[in-house]
């Protein structure tokens, strides 16, 4: 039986395709295991300097296997948590990576695959992506960080909207909420998405770990305290190797090789 996910390594790269494209993608118990599993191999390997995240097919997920939420047989809170609980653990773990993460959305997407959608760094869409929440239409609220990220990238106003009226969101109206960062014709995405990945990975790793931990905290502090956790990143970003090497990269005029 072949996996629901392929993972790949190379050049500092790991490679996330969600890889059912004939079932769109859903979100079943294979698919949360194999996530789970992904992300803790990337989680342990000192190698990936970035992650990028994409499917097969036409579709980037669908959310949730409903059929199997049908399940009569079980309580649907049992059938739930199987389910869940690996996916938000693995979720959790993917959020703390100090590496750049990038998303890319190649087509529609709904439910829990919002999560997996919008939890990049920087996250791109195809023109045929669509985004729409489906939860309350099932009596069901949003998981796999749904709600999170898309009031962190678009606000809590967009994030009623997308949940309770369940309209379908198209490309350009997400690019221009700010729930993605930019939208490519579909044939022209998956190049770029592993280009923009590729250049994150040959980045200064310790800076990019750093500007993610100074961006994520920086609602969480005052103006006079971030000063000095920016103080203090500076002082260590200036104190390696990486530092002083694109310093002197900047100044003969080259591209730096960073270590």
């Amino acid at each position: 039986m072949s996996s629901p996910l392929k993972l790949e390594i190379e050049q500092s790269l790991a490679v996330i395709t969600f890889n059912t494209p004939e079932r769109a993608n859903v979100l079943d118990l294979a698919m949360a295991r194999a996530f789970a599993s992904a992300i803790e191999q990337i989680a342990g390997d000192t190698s990936v300097r970035a992650v990028l995240i994409t499917a097969a097919g036409k579709h980037f997920c669908a959310g949730g296997d409903i059929n199997a939420f049908a399940d009569a047989s079980r309580p649907l809170p049992e059938i739930l948590q199987e389910l869940l609980d690996p996916v938000h653990e693995a979720m959790k773990m993917l959020t703390l990576l100090p590496v750049p993460v990038v998303c890319a959305i190649n087509g529609p997407v709904g439910g829990g695959g919002i999560g997996f959608a919008l939890c990049g760094d920087i996250v791109l869409a195809a023109e045929s992506m669509k985004l729409r929440g489906g939860y309350s239409a099932i009596g069901l609220t949003p998981d796999v960080g749904g709600s999170w990220f898309v009031t962190r990238r678009a606000g809590a106003a967009k994030a009623k909207e997308v949940f309770l009226t369940n309209r379908p969101f198209p490309a350009a109206e997400c690019c221009a909420i700010g729930l993605v960062d930019a939208v490519y014709p579909d044939a022209d995405l998956p190049h770029a998405a592993r280009k923009l990945a590729l250049q994150l990975a040959q980045g200064p790793a310790q800076a990019q770990a750093r500007i993610k931990t100074l961006i994520e905290s920086a609602q969480h502090h005052s103006l006079q305290s971030h000063f000095d956790l920016e103080r203090e990143s500076m002082f260590a970003s200036g104190a390696t190797e990486d530092g002083r090497e694109g310093i002197r990269a900047f100044i003969e005029k080259r591209a730096p090789k960073f270590q």
